[in-house]
């Protein structure tokens, strides 16, 4: 990192993007295999993990989401990495993060005591909350480089760990000399919903009828209008954006008001049909909130998208299974997951239970196991997570279920099944899709990021986390209880996230409701 006087601000050597940074970036992934095989052979050996929780997506679908920089504080759970005796955690945020959860993670850490974790504890912090990725505003900071290669000590033993893998994280690697534990940047379109697709396509999965690899609006419109002609029963069409997240990118077209021209109308040209879905845009229905018809086509053109045929059905369910792929390119089933959805029509993700249903929950394990195996042998690592859509069974049939998308990343079902693990010691098993405590408990949860109201705005973490002991809801000796998150967040916005861990489903799912009431109990407290 040079300083530049004539311009007054620093360049980053090698240049980001450059020949020589793909190079070195190369080189340091070629050896996290070795570094990954040292510490799992040998937990007890010197090692430190650099947290980057940065979200690295368009600022402008960042800027959708309320207390977006709080949502670095879903990656706390890597603090529970500290158990390890000898392992050493940088954490770096935007702002800085309250003492207190820092307090409450610490205290839920087994068979080390929370004096010993916090020594090999390293927090940073730009002191910017600017909805901007994280890992940009790090590299604005050259001090604040040098302070996290201080930490890291000897980069030979030691990784980046990542939400999501961009060019920005590849540089921040590269300047830090450490491999990242996740997707190289330059195979990340594979995760995007045209890669998705086509990877289905290659593994053998079904789809929804769709068209991908579009550029543009013009490309959106014949699309659409050969898809209409393909499914002439349509009566609802989705539209996605190549590189979004959480259902965010995603708008809706109702044909209804378009039936002059609809396929098998006597008189209606093809040319006609394109016409009128072209002026139908403007009546696209974004899922985002506060979000436009034009602004949602504007980013159509930037980025490019699919579309696909929006399936009907009242009871239509969304799981999803989530793969890692390790350094050593060994593929393997890590969860499943009912996906709680939301939205104006119900595709923006609010949670998840864990397992999914038993009916159809191996079944997508399979499938996403055969996504897992064509990203191996692209060269992919890390954490993945494959979207489904599940059409319930007719009496004597089997569910139908289509591949949706592939999210190349970690995910809302990363954070609380990580959660659970390392508080329980425990293990998934892939034979029956269900997780196992150290003690041989099963055990489920119920998991959200939008715990939210307008009355929980005011509400400090350290009140919060008194009331949940005072009234026994915390994680206890039983393995039971609520891990919350996003406790940052809470006075703010009034919004919070929560791991609910109980014996089935169903108790979680009741348990749940019990924070619920606890929480609006609150307000009621002298």
């Amino acid at each position: 990192m040079v300083y530049n006087r004539a311009v007054k601000r620093f360049e980053i050597k090698p240049a980001p993007g450059s020949g020589a940074e793909l190079a070195s970036f190369a080189e340091l992934q070629a050896g996290l295999a070795e570094r990954f095989v040292g510490f799992r052979d040998d937990r007890r050996s010197p090692y430190t993990a650099v947290v980057i929780p940065s979200q690295s997506f368009d600022a402008d679908e960042l800027a959708k989401i309320d207390g977006i920089a709080h949502y670095e504080e879903r990656s706390l759970f890597n603090l529970m990495l500290l158990r390890h005796p000898r392992l050493k955690v940088v954490f770096v945020t935007s702002k800085r993060l309250n003492p207190r959860i820092i307090d409450y993670y610490l205290h839920q850490i087994r068979g080390v005591p929370s004096e010993h974790a916090r020594a090999r504890l390293c927090l940073l912090d730009c002191d910017d909350a600017s909805a901007r990725p994280l890992t940009e505003k790090i590299l604005e900071r050259p001090r604040l480089l040098e302070r996290i290669r201080s930490a890291i000590g000897d980069p030979t033993l030691a990784h980046m760990a990542v939400f999501n893998s961009t060019p920005l994280e590849r540089t921040l690697a590269v300047q830090l000399g450490i491999p990242i534990n996740g997707c190289d940047p330059a195979l990340v379109s594979l995760g995007h919903k045209t890669g998705s697709r086509r990877l289905f396509v290659e593994a053998g999965l079904q789809l929804v009828p769709g068209r991908d690899g579009l550029g543009s609006v013009e490309e959106l419109v014949e699309a659409l209008a050969e898809l209409w002609e393909e499914v002439p029963t349509t009566r609802r069409m989705v539209v996605k954006l190549n590189d979004s997240f959480s259902g965010e990118g995603n708008a809706l077209l109702d044909l209804g008001g378009l039936a002059e021209v609809a396929p098998g109308r006597a008189g209606v040209t093809s040319e006609a049909r394109r016409s009128a879905l072209a002026r139908g845009l403007a009546e696209l229905r974004p899922e985002a909130e506060g979000s436009s018809a034009a602004a949602f086509c504007a980013k159509f053109e930037l980025m490019g998208g699919i579309c696909e045929v929006w399936i009907e059905g009242e009871h239509k369910m969304s799981p999803s299974a989530q793969v890692r792929i390790n350094p050593e390119r060994r593929v393997q089933a890590v969860s499943t997951h009912d996906q709680v959805l939301g939205g104006p029509s119900g595709q923006v993700f609010l949670g998840a239970r864990f397992p999914a249903d038993p009916s159809y929950r191996l079944e997508i394990q399979r499938e996403a196991l055969k996504v897992g195996e064509l990203l191996a042998a692209r060269g992919v690592i890390g954490r993945f997570g494959v979207d489904f859509l599940v059409i319930p069974a007719s009496e004597g049939g089997a569910p139908e279920v289509y591949a949706i998308e592939i999210n190349l990343r970690q995910g809302g079902t990363t954070h609380p099944f990580n959660t659970l693990k390392f508080l329980t010691d425990g293990r998934y098993d892939p034979t029956t899709g269900e997780f196992y405590t150290a003690q041989g408990r099963a055990r489920a949860y119920f998991a959200t990021d939008n715990l939210r109201a307008p009355h929980y705005r005011g509400i400090l973490p350290i009140d919060l986390l008194d009331q949940l002991v005072v009234n026994g809801l915390h994680f206890r000796a039983d393995e039971t209880g609520v891990v919350f998150h996003l406790l940052g967040a809470l006075s703010e916005f009034g919004k919070l996230g929560c791991t609910v861990i109980a014996p089935t489903v169903a108790d979680a799912d009741r348990r749940y409701a019990e924070v619920v009431r606890f929480l609006d109990g609150m307000q009621d407290l002298p």
